[in-house]
């Protein structure tokens, strides 16, 4: 355990920014499970309405830095493309 009263505040500081970002991640993964889920219904409405919610919260937990922007860019690009596969077939 840290004795500096700054390393103190840095501790505490790591552990409440670690509960945010694990928060922040789960909520990212659980917004991009729901449209694969949709897309593994063929439910080409359904996934067009998840991916309505997952993708600003791709574009902010990657301006804040939590993921990687080109990861979201990734993300997005990926999930459009299937979508637009489901409501061509």
């Amino acid at each position: 355990m840290a004795n500096i009263k700054s390393a103190k505040k840095r501790a505490k500081q790591a552990v409440v920014r670690n509960a945010r970002n694990a928060s922040q991640r789960s909520m990212l993964r659980t917004a991009v499970k729901k449209v694969l889920k949709a897309l593994g219904e063929n439910d080409a409405a359904s996934a067009e309405a998840a991916f309505a919610v997952a993708q600003p919260v791709l574009d902010r937990l990657s301006s804040r830095g939590l993921i990687h922007k080109n990861k979201a860019a990734r993300h997005k690009s990926r999930l459009t493309a299937r979508i637009k596969a489901l409501k061509a077939a």
